[in-house]
């Protein structure tokens, strides 16, 4: 029973705080996940950052009402199921509560053994509830065409060009520099195709070294290699009847470009360690941030390997070269960022904009969203005003560059810190440095 606990996650939302302890402490021994708020205000936040299945919310809350709390959490998450408890129970309160959606309603001390049983069934039925919701979400939010941004000539040719190509089997050479959006175009190509109830299978080719990576790709029989125990099938078996998107494909070695021609050729490969042939029905869309062309006029990659992944070329324009998108987009991600943040007010600053505008963004639509996303995060008001860029903005600031940098960078990486809970690989993400500087330069300013 325990162990079928472990992937639940209960949140308590009580003031009280030896209550809300000795709850913590019964059901942790249960085996669940356990999370601790001491209002309403904190509890919705918790539950907007962690992956919450049921809540046990007291009704007297210091800053909310725990009956009126069910609805703004069945809002947030509809899976979630809440449990209201009292102190003194009246039969309206628990009328309204079921109402608004709570599991059940019921009273403190009295009702304690009820506490466990009751949270195993509605764990229950939150889980059910959760991959039905993730399957309506996963549906939902399949990438299309549509749901590109941008009003420019240059990415509206890109979506043209991309639609027309959707409807075949050919396959398609993404070029664009890092960050321009390579795998939401595979991915719409894909949902826009007639394979697209079949799976979408992406890999990073620069993610891994040349033997991992043919057995990433066409996989291998049990004794092929040391530590080979049993079959396992390759990323071309897993899309078979779909898409296969091969993301920096200039990084794969010759030798490997030579099996993936085969596929292209004949749909067919052959396993590390095995003898006969695996075919295979599957599109290949490929990306890369490299001239292909030159490389291969070079030696440095197959001349009719690229000849037969260009046979479509969609070129993706780089954020620069489309700048009356800019504002497009950072208005879309500072909705989908503000929202998860519960801040739905939040607005940029006219200064903001233009710094915006006039940056040279080297990682694109990518590096345009990690910037929004710090900068909901560090805002205090509702207007964000350039004082919350980073710091490699700083020389687009003007009067800004006065201020005292260390100082600036200092409090920057204490309200990270304090955003992620003292997790430093997440705030270092979000910084945007590596987890080594990130301990540097705690060091450094005797951040604790």
């Amino acid at each position: 029973m325990q162990q079928n606990h472990e992937n639940v996650c209960v949140l308590i939302i009580d003031d009280e705080k030896k209550l809300n302890n000795l709850l913590s402490r019964i059901i942790s021994l249960e085996g669940f996940k356990v999370k601790q708020a001491y209002n309403g205000r904190e509890g919705l936040r918790i539950l907007s950052q962690e992956d919450v299945h049921v809540v046990l919310s007291d009704v007297k809350l210091p800053d909310a009402n725990g009956v009126e709390l069910v609805e703004q959490i069945k809002k947030r998450k509809p899976y979630v199921e809440v449990i209201n408890l009292t102190a003194y129970g009246n039969i309206p309160d628990g009328v309204q509560s079921i109402k608004n959606g709570a599991f059940d309603y019921i009273t403190k001390g009295d009702d304690n053994d009820k506490i466990i049983p009751l949270l195993c069934k509605a764990s229950e039925k939150a889980l059910l509830q959760k991959r039905a919701f993730d399957l309506d979400r996963v549906n939902a939010d399949k990438p299309n065409f549509d749901a590109i941004i941008g009003n420019s000539p240059q990415i509206k040719e890109s979506i043209q060009l991309a639609r027309k190509v959707a409807q075949t089997d050919t396959t398609v050479l993404l070029l664009g520099e890092t960050g321009t959006g390579k795998e939401v175009f595979a991915q719409a190509i894909h949902f826009e195709s007639n394979r697209k109830h079949q799976r979408f299978v992406a890999l990073n080719c620069s993610g891994f070294n040349s033997e991992l990576l043919e057995s990433e790709l066409f996989g291998y029989k049990a004794g092929a290699f040391t530590g080979a125990g049993k079959d396992k099938k390759g990323l071309f078996e897993e899309a078979n009847g779909g898409t296969i998107f091969l993301d920096e494909i200039g990084e794969m070695n010759l030798d490997l470009q030579a099996k993936l021609l085969r596929v292209l050729e004949t749909q067919t490969f052959i396993k590390l360690g095995d003898t006969s042939t695996t075919r295979v029905n599957v599109r290949i869309i490929a990306a890369t941030n490299r001239n292909l062309q030159v490389e291969s006029e070079e030696g440095k990659f197959r001349m009719d390997l690229y000849y037969r992944l260009s046979v479509f070329t969609i070129s993706l324009p780089s954020l620069s070269g489309r700048l009356g998108d800019i504002e497009l987009l950072a208005e879309f991600f500072l909705k989908e960022y503000g929202r998860k943040a519960n801040r739905l007010n939040l607005q940029f600053d006219s200064a903001f904009l233009k710094i915006l505008k006039e940056h040279t963004w080297k990682g694109n639509i990518r590096e345009l969203k990690n910037v929004i996303e710090r900068v909901v995060i560090l805002a205090e008001k509702d207007i964000i005003d350039p004082s919350l860029l980073p710091f490699e903005f700083q020389n687009d600031l003007g009067v800004h560059t006065s201020l005292n940098m260390q100082m600036m960078e200092k409090q920057h990486i204490r309200k990270v810190l304090n955003y992620t809970h003292g997790n430093k690989t997440e705030a270092a993400r979000l910084l945007g440095i590596g987890l080594t500087t990130l301990y540097r330069k705690l060091e450094e300013y005797k951040i604790q």
